[in-house]
């Protein structure tokens, strides 16, 4: 689980970093599909930052903090980065649905790896509830 976990959190370093790209790119956005995928739109928006700070910033931050905690084989701490995580994206995604109406390709790629990472993490500590018989 832990290298699965660790592979997971460098894929969102990489796919937060090119959404950083995108937020501070002054040209035309290379992901700039159609009318429904254009990660510019979305990475320019006033939903982009936190304050000062992009969410793609923070995005890099978490998925660093959390292969650290894969690394340090912290599950229980990372579940609850993980669930708050997942909470954001959700949130992020919304945005992007319904007051946006863009879609950007690198926020989507997140949420999968976000989603991904709290289907493993909440799995295997289901399935370790199920084995272990509860002492009398």
């Amino acid at each position: 689980m832990r290298p699965t976990l660790i592979i997971l959190a460098l894929f969102g370093v990489i796919v937060a970093s090119l959404a950083l790209r995108e937020h501070y790119n002054t040209g035309d956005s290379p992901c700039d599909i159609n009318a429904k995928w254009d990660c510019g739109i979305v990475n320019k928006s006033i939903f982009a930052t936190v304050g000062p700070i992009p969410v793609a910033a923070i995005g890099i931050a978490g998925y660093l903090f959390l292969g650290f905690l894969a690394f340090r084989r912290a599950y229980f701490l990372m579940r609850i980065a993980v669930t708050f995580a997942l909470a954001y994206s959700l949130y992020l995604a919304h945005i992007e649905k319904d007051l946006l109406q863009v879609w950007c390709i690198y926020c989507v790629g997140s949420l999968i790896t976000i989603s991904l990472m709290a289907i493993i993490l909440f799995s295997v500590r289901i399935a370790d509830m199920l084995r272990k018989p509860k002492p009398a």
